[in-house]
């Protein structure tokens, strides 16, 4: 079949503010947002779904999973979405949530592999890069390499570097890595989006003799790769602990808990925010370490020797839910979230 140059959707450099974001569910049908918005709303929810799902470590290198990343991502986009325009011929090629490309493209000046290597080459990645099977500090270099690949054999028509970035995020949090909680790579790689498309293209080269590798690709240009992945990691980490000021993030809950127990918040629309205990302040806390079975909080207060029966505090999670402090599933653990009331005082510069 004829290559064909796709239109580049998924650059990860949006310019929209995360106010916007968090604040479309307040402003209702009455806005309506812009591409890029929805875009990226629908890139949040896909990611916290993930977040709060139980991804195993032997299917997240599957071809069903990287299938059902990108059909979640598209499922919710309008129609207009799945219809890509082909720039150089005019022709509009129908994108079906899902389903690996069947057909050969040309990416700028990359020419991903034929599509009819995709069933080969998807299965030798679930084989080489399954982290249940890599251990100790490898698989660090294993996340950043299975990123570069999954990126080079772009098996989709569109979306791949979305499903790329979501892959990784899942890949740490099931290697043991943390890619999740208040920081992740596709945040790293989106603050210098030059930097990263550079380290991609890096490694997408051919082998350089016969001391570059055995395979098809360089191996220098991989490890250059990898170094630039674990350097965008560790800036994350600095980044964020200079941002969230942890030592004071205690007084800014008592702060925002005080004043949410005695109704004096108003959202962004100017509405009073309702009432919530005192003690979601306490839940909040036990949150920040990560997601906790309702029996894990129950057995906090009983510490505290304070008497907070089940009711009440099914009642209070669900009020904790509604303001947009939590995400609490039915027999799922409760998360962290983050809602327009809570960032603008928890966590200013994010802000």
């Amino acid at each position: 079949m004829n290559k064909f140059r796709l239109k580049v959707l998924n650059d990860i450099n949006y310019s929209t503010h995360p106010a916007e974001i968090l604040r479309m569910p307040e402003e209702g049908k009455q806005s309506v947002p812009s591409d890029d918005l929805l875009e990226i709303k629908q890139y949040v929810e896909v990611q916290t779904r993930l977040a709060n799902s139980d991804v195993s470590p032997e299917l997240v290198c599957t071809p069903a999973f990287l299938q059902n990343i990108h059909k979640s991502f598209y499922d919710d986009l309008p129609e207009k979405f799945l219809k890509i325009e082909n720039p150089k011929s005019g022709e509009i090629i129908q994108l079906t949530p899902g389903e690996l490309r069947n057909r050969d493209v040309k990416v700028g000046r990359y020419i991903p592999p034929d599509y009819k290597e995709l069933t080969r080459l998807l299965g030798w990645f679930e084989r080489i890069y399954q982290p249940n099977k890599i251990y100790g500090i490898a698989r660090i270099f294993a996340a950043a390499a299975s990123h570069h690949r999954l990126m080079w054999i772009h098996p989709f028509l569109d979306g791949n570097g979305r499903v790329g970035r979501l892959f990784t995020d899942n890949y740490m949090r099931c290697a043991g890595l943390g890619g999740y909680g208040l920081w992740s790579m596709c945040r790293g790689f989106g603050r210098d989006t030059k930097s990263y498309y550079a380290a991609l293209s890096g490694a997408d080269m051919e082998r350089q003799g016969s001391n570059d590798g055995r395979g098809i690709l360089s191996d220098k240009g991989l490890l250059k790769f990898t170094e630039y992945f674990i350097q965008t990691a560790l800036d994350q980490v600095k980044y964020f602990s200079g941002l969230l000021e942890p030592q004071k993030l205690n007084e800014r809950i008592d702060v925002y808990f005080e004043m949410r127990s005695r109704g004096a918040l108003v959202s962004s629309t100017g509405k009073r925010l309702p009432k919530i205990r005192i003690e979601a302040r306490d839940i909040y806390r036990k949150l920040l370490s990560g997601p906790q079975r309702r029996s894990d909080i129950q057995k906090m207060f009983k510490e505290k020797r304070h008497n907070m029966g089940e009711k009440t505090l099914r009642t209070l999670i669900s009020q904790m839910s509604n303001a947009g402090l939590v995400n609490a599933p039915a027999r799922q653990p409760i998360t962290l979230a983050l809602s327009p009331s809570s960032i603008a005082l928890l966590f200013p510069h994010l802000w």
